[in-house]
């Protein structure tokens, strides 16, 4: 999130709190984009102009106390919210690995922005107080100058992982811990309507993951993870201006792509168990990999398992199946979605410690409740009934 320094003196009627607190504007601008509202449609909300949201967003107008109110009802935050600095984070912000770019996504990047920036905040607020695992993600540079990487330098780069996280050549058991384990803080956000996956980035030295997909697949919510650890091995010195190049960003999700693969499917292994281009085969073999089917596909063709005539077939069984959308095994009963823990686990050991109580987290956070207890997985209104849990991470 973009510092303001804009701040204005706020009535002390509006807030029922000691004079002195002031209402900075960026705070107004980034719980405006969380919802998804324009100016205007803020404005109309709250039956005031765009002229005036935006002379508020400025800083060259003080909202009446109604109207913060008014504003606050709207966006769904604490007035303590609007008055609050921002708190402390890792360090500045690396380009944020969105799929899509361009004004028509721009409102739905907005509202990412905001969470990111507010996860971020709350995840350095908790690292004061317990010690995450150490970040022990590779950071790699391409051989071309130009950018790009070669295929081989990609497979390599997933082979380095798995062998850094003594992985061996195997399925793995669960992706998104596996992520959390080597320092990575991930949070699911379901952002109903939005057609979005996840989205990565760096803060400071602090990788973070956010999952906002509304797919219920366990398999393809798997593959979006690989997908954005690969963002984060292969292209933390990407610019976000390299990002909103077309041709840049579809060569970027390329090579994150051929990452997921590579990492969840190793060339080492995966191809000694596919034997025919029988499509049922594959329903087995996901059975095991927990990499949807045609994801599996694909790797074979990436690896030259077999040639464009078989691909081309297995595509065609897919869509005459009808298993572009949802394939055998997608079953959320059976194969329920992997769930970030890291963080939940971290705010439930500091308030079974008592370092924290949940007040304390609410007035030092001055965010709305159910956006603590969602970018922390936490359930809604567990506040006051947090159970110890095993010590991982560790308190400080």
């Amino acid at each position: 999130m973009e510092s303001n320094n804009n701040i204005l003196p706020f009535p002390n009627a509006a807030r029922g709190a000691p004079a002195g607190r002031r209402l900075i504007p960026a705070r107004l601008k980034d719980a405006r984009a969380a919802k998804r509202l324009n100016q205007a449609e803020l404005g109309t909300a709250i039956g005031k102009t765009r002229q005036a949201i935006s002379a508020y967003e400025l800083g060259e107008k003080s909202p009446e106390a109604a109207t913060l109110a008014a504003i606050a009802t709207v966006l769904d935050q604490p007035i303590a919210y609007f008055t609050a600095s921002d708190r402390e984070s890792f360090g500045g912000f690396g380009p944020r690995f969105f799929r899509a770019t361009g004004p028509e996504t721009k409102r739905r990047n907005l509202m990412c922005d905001a969470y990111a920036g507010w996860e971020v905040q709350i995840a350095r607020y908790v690292d004061d107080l317990v010690n995450y695992p150490p970040v022990v993600v590779p950071s790699l540079t391409p051989s071309d100058p130009g950018g790009g990487y070669a295929d081989e330098e990609i497979e390599e780069a997933a082979a380095e992982c798995r062998s850094r996280w003594g992985l061996g050549y195997g399925p793995l058991s669960n992706v998104l811990a596996l992520a959390e384990g080597k320092g990575i803080i991930a949070v699911r956000l379901r952002m109903e309507g939005e057609r979005i996956e996840a989205f990565s980035f760096w803060n400071g030295a602090r990788p973070f993951i956010f999952l906002a997909s509304e797919k219920d697949s366990s398999a393809r919510a798997r593959f979006d993870v690989a997908h954005e650890i690969g963002h984060l091995v292969l292209h933390r010195g990407v610019g976000q201006e390299d990002i909103e190049d077309p041709k840049t960003l579809k060569r970027i999700e390329a090579e994150a792509n051929r990452f997921a693969g590579a990492l969840l499917l190793p060339a080492q292994s995966f191809p000694n168990e596919v034997f025919t281009t029988r499509l049922d085969a594959f329903v087995e073999l996901k059975a095991r990999w927990k990499v949807a089917i045609q994801a599996m596909v694909y790797r074979c063709k990436d690896l030259g398992v077999f040639d464009e005539f078989q691909i081309t077939n297995l595509y065609k069984q897919i869509s005459a199946r009808k298993w572009r959308t949802r394939e055998p095994l997608d079953d959320p009963t059976r194969y329920p979605l992997e769930q970030p823990k890291l963080l939940r686990k971290a705010v439930e050991m500091v308030l079974a410690s008592g370092r924290k109580r949940p007040e304390d987290l609410l007035v030092e956070l001055a965010l709305a409740p159910h956006v603590i207890e969602t970018l922390c997985n936490l359930d809604q209104g567990t506040f006051s009934t947090v159970e110890p849990t095993p010590l991982e991470p560790v308190l400080k």
